[in-house]
């Protein structure tokens, strides 16, 4: 497939208009970092890394340009203490990769202390097989397994530092390693290892040069083993599109050829970019000219796809939570309820020191860089000490806003950029907070007492990334005193630009 550039300057003279089967980058402008995305017939499947956050989203789309969350790989990491903890930010899952093999799905990825695991499928959406650990090995990062056609199973992995790609022996099922493993590669930071078969070629994918500066190198050889064949596919160029790698390559049932890679922005976190593939001397050369596109013609996946994106707003009257949301460290399940009042999320309130160390926070990713976030709280159940509202998530400095109960009264506090502010005391059951979000200019909090009338307090908020993720909203009720003390949220709406 070669760029067609007619079209592409077509497009981007009507920039506003994307109709007529155009698509603009990013196609996912939220934080889902380093993903990879397969095809299976006509659907496409994606994973991505969440650290700390659990657990791992399983998304799907028809056309690599809309996407939705359909399951969830897991929901918490249960071997070692700190993710019970709160002490492990940043730590958790890094770059995954999935896979289909014989009728099953495959996730693998690496935890940076503790090692390999791996989970199976027959639905995307679920149930997963609880974790299983194929390995206890500190250092690891970016694994990738690969089924070749004579029965032989392999696995390649890069190393925390990302260097160097080593590639392992193993077993059909997937389930342990049967080798040391065979260093086939040392580059500039070279990591995200995925790795493919086409035309008699074994290739590596793989990110170089960084998060922020790197570009996107392709490997081949005859054998899996090496040597390997060395090129530069993708990289910034004249465009302001830093970083553009660490990704998936997928392949269409037309022949078309797609990549999806991250490019880190900063406070909203890595967001997915698509580029055409064009083969040449069975080379994928990524982008046009190897550069990251802006504005490109969609996928030929079939017919035009309405637009979608992954789901935000919560009534919290179903029996589950929706997928968008993920807990801040491993969930106290016993402690939070969708059925002890009905209709309302309750949260009730564990002892912490300060809202990074606070159990049971529940937080879902921002999209794009404008938005609204509003929630509902009764304040009838909570007791001295405690601290329940929105709060932003992203780096160590707290933004939040929320009721404060002192003895026998509740106080509307917020703290914005480390500052705390003190608000009102509030005598009536029900509270709203809200969130204006403009990561390009100002975001601010906002209480009512009616769901009418809204009154800002505190500053402008200093939204940060932070431990390898970006900024996102979160739901908390803890208590600075003691355990005790419950929140019911009764919804929560987030409408997006």
């Amino acid at each position: 497939m070669q760029p067609d550039n007619k079209h592409y300057k077509s497009a981007v003279r009507k920039w506003g208009d994307l109709g007529n089967g155009f698509y603009r980058n990013p196609v996912l402008n939220s934080d889902y970092s380093d993903p990879d995305v397969i095809r299976v017939g006509g659907d496409f499947y994606m994973v991505c890394s969440e650290f700390h956050y659990m657990g791992m989203p399983v998304l799907h789309s028809k056309d690599l340009v809309n996407w939705t969350i359909i399951g969830r790989v897991y929901d918490s990491l249960k071997h070692d203490p700190k993710y019970d903890n709160m002490e492990g930010y940043a730590k958790g899952s890094w770059a995954p990769a999935i896979r289909y093999h014989n009728g099953r799905f495959y996730v693998y990825f690496c935890t940076p202390d503790e090692g390999l695991f791996m989970s199976t499928a027959t639905d995307p959406a679920g149930p997963w097989s609880p974790l299983h650990e194929v390995v206890r090995a500190a250092g690891w990062e970016d694994p990738c397994p690969f089924w070749d056609d004579d029965g032989n199973a392999y696995l390649g992995h890069s190393t925390v530092g990302a260097g160097p790609i080593i590639i392992h022996k193993m077993s059909p099922d997937g389930t342990k390693l049967l080798d040391d493993g065979v260093i086939v590669y040392v580059g500039k930071i070279a990591e995200g290892t995925k790795i493919y078969k086409r035309n008699g070629y074994y290739y590596l994918i793989i990110p170089e040069g960084g998060v922020k500066t790197g570009w996107q190198t392709v490997l081949r050889s005859k054998s899996i083993y090496g040597p390997y064949e060395r090129k530069v596919v993708l990289q910034t160029g004249n465009t302001n599109i830093n970083g553009p790698h660490q990704g998936a390559l997928v392949e269409l049932e037309n022949g078309e050829s797609w990549f999806m890679h991250f490019q880190d922005t900063g406070i909203l976190g890595r967001v997915c970019h698509l580029q055409p593939v064009t083969w040449v001397d069975n080379w994928p050369l990524m982008g046009c000219d190897g550069e990251p596109v802006t504005v490109y013609r969609k996928p030929r996946a079939g017919k035009e796809y309405e637009r979608t994106f992954p789901q935000t707003s919560d009534e919290f009257d179903g029996p589950e939570l929706g997928l968008q949301w993920q807990w801040n460290h491993n969930p106290v399940n016993e402690r939070w309820s969708l059925s002890k009042r009905p209709g309302y999320l309750t949260l009730e309130a564990m002892y912490a020191e300060s809202l990074l160390k606070a159990r049971n926070t529940l937080t879902q990713k921002l999209i794009g860089e404008k938005g609204t976030a509003t929630t509902e709280l009764n304040t009838e159940n909570l007791k001295n000490g405690q601290r329940a509202g929105l709060a932003f998530l992203g780096g160590t400095q707290e933004n939040w806003i929320g009721i404060v109960r002192e003895g026998e009264s509740s106080y509307i506090k917020a703290v914005t950029a480390g500052i705390r502010y003190h608000g009102p005391e509030i005598e009536t059951p029900n509270v709203w907070f809200r969130a204006e979000i403009d990561l390009n200019g100002i975001t601010q909090f906002y209480f009512s007492t009616d769901n009418e009338n809204f009154i800002q307090l505190g500053g402008p908020c200093r939204l940060e990334a932070g431990f390898w993720k970006g900024a996102r909203i979160a739901l908390f009720s803890y208590n600075t005193v003691m355990d005790g003390g419950r929140a019911d949220f009764n919804w929560f709406r987030y409408e997006f630009e």
